[in-house]
């Protein structure tokens, strides 16, 4: 190949759109893993005689795995970078897919979902850290808020699609397949990273020894944690997709079904538009914020206030109402939960270049945790609350309130967070 083609050939692989290309990818993954358990529950259960104690133990092994490596996840992030940290974290996800594969029992069903867990823990903290170093700060909320929707993919996979292709080749096959799949996007991050970012004005990693690195990084958390803002933002983030979360992944289907009385058909049309409106939503609400609102702090009080608003109407929503209103309410709550990259855009320019990682994986660990402990804990409330009839409207219609009362609060706290620079324009 000539000199000049060669050249074109590796300018176009360490290219920053093919790199945010790729590292999206791979988060699609993320988002896959995290709810493609539920709709091949009943294979799990008959081929390895699970209880539903060990499938729930199964299902949430990845979030809190993901959870409790954030942190560290952030230092190695921001003191390794991410061309020496997300191939091999990658890897050992890889390694956790085929495990749960190839699993004959509940324990290695949950080492599997464990190891998936903490491998695809760098997927959205590294890819932001990817934005960080190879794009500006103009386009940050923008490609943050697209990478999530574009994560929302992953979550359509893991449905009709995943159900299909286990009724063709069995969910052994079909999560093969994947894990080989996802170990080719792994290596070709690691090719299209090897080059540097070009304008990188960036401090390059520190290479000191590794408990003056440590040092540092224990530093680095501790003067975020002092700060205020973190907190804050951390804690709409764990109420925003906890409860988001819990009624994406769980709760939505039975609300329809079991409460308003909706086909599987009918419902699963539903939450296809709940999806896509969060796909849609994404750039919207990054565009919104970068380029005309010029504001991180009002559009999420804004979208905290609508998923508030919309939770609310599906709590006094009356047995019997239309598929449109049903429709239009979830498409809603879809929209104003869309606002992800810009919660994150926002906690990241009130920090320091050298604590944006760390930063980031922080409040992701409370975003992850708000996940697993509302899936739980909606369930049990709603167990608790109605023992008998816990699928029941009155079940669901105290859940929604307290839910829709927290999200409310949130948005009360978030009116103390700062301006970030970038949203005061």
């Amino acid at each position: 190949m000539p000199a000049f083609g060669r050249q074109s050939l590796l300018a176009l692989c360490t290219n920053r759109w093919t790199i945010f290309s790729v590292a999206s990818l791979l988060y699609v993954l993320s988002m896959f893993y995290r709810s493609s358990i539920t709709v091949i529950a009943p294979d799990l259960m008959a081929d390895l005689s699970l209880s539903v104690a060990d499938l729930s133990l199964a299902s949430a092994a990845f979030f809190y795995a993901y959870a409790f490596i954030q942190i560290p996840m952030g230092l190695v992030l921001d003191h390794a970078g991410p061309k020496k940290t997300m191939p091999g974290s990658y890897l050992l996800a890889f390694v956790g897919v085929l495990i749960f594969a190839w699993a004959e029992s509940s324990s290695l069903l949950v080492l599997g979902r464990l190891l998936m867990g903490v491998g695809m823990a760098c997927s959205l903290i590294g890819t932001f850290k990817i934005l960080t170093i190879w794009f500006g700060p103009a386009h940050f909320a923008t490609l943050s808020a697209t990478v999530i929707s574009v994560g929302s993919l992953g979550t359509l996979a893991s449905t009709s699609p995943l159900v299909l292709s286990a009724q063709r080749v069995g969910w052994r096959s079909t999560f093969v397949l994947i894990a080989f799949s996802h170990l080719l996007l792994a290596g070709l991050l690691y090719l299209v990273m090897r080059g540097r970012p070009i304008g990188d004005g960036h401090a390059a990693p520190s290479r000191e020894g590794g408990g003056n690195r440590l040092a540092q990084a224990v530093d680095v958390f501790r003067l975020i944690v002092r700060k205020r803002d973190f907190w804050l933002i951390s804690a709409a983030g764990f109420l925003r997709y906890g409860i988001y979360g819990a009624v994406q992944s769980l709760w939505a289907g039975p609300y329809l079904i079991n409460v308003m009385g909706c086909s599987p058909l009918v419902a699963g049309n539903i939450l296809f538009l709940f999806n896509f409106a969060l796909i849609l939503g994404g750039p919207v609400s990054g565009y919104l914020s970068d380029k005309v609102l010029r504001t991180r702090k009002w559009i999420m009080v804004m979208a905290l206030w609508g998923l508030s608003g919309s939770l609310f109407a599906l709590a006094v929503l009356p047995v019997g109402s239309t598929v449109a209103v049903l429709a239009t309410l979830f498409t809603l709550f879809g929209f104003f939960g869309s606002t992800g990259g810009v919660l994150y855009a926002h906690v990241k320019e009130l920090m320091p270049l050298t604590m944006v990682a760390t930063a980031l994986t922080g409040m992701n660990f409370f975003v992850m945790l708000g996940a697993a402990i509302f899936i739980q804990g909606l369930g049990g409330m709603m167990q608790y609350l109605y023992p008998t009839a816990s699928l029941s409207h009155a079940a669901f219609h105290a859940a929604f309130l307290v839910c829709a009362l927290l999200l409310f609060l949130a948005g009360i706290g978030y009116v103390f967070t700062r301006e970030s620079h970038a949203g005061r324009g």
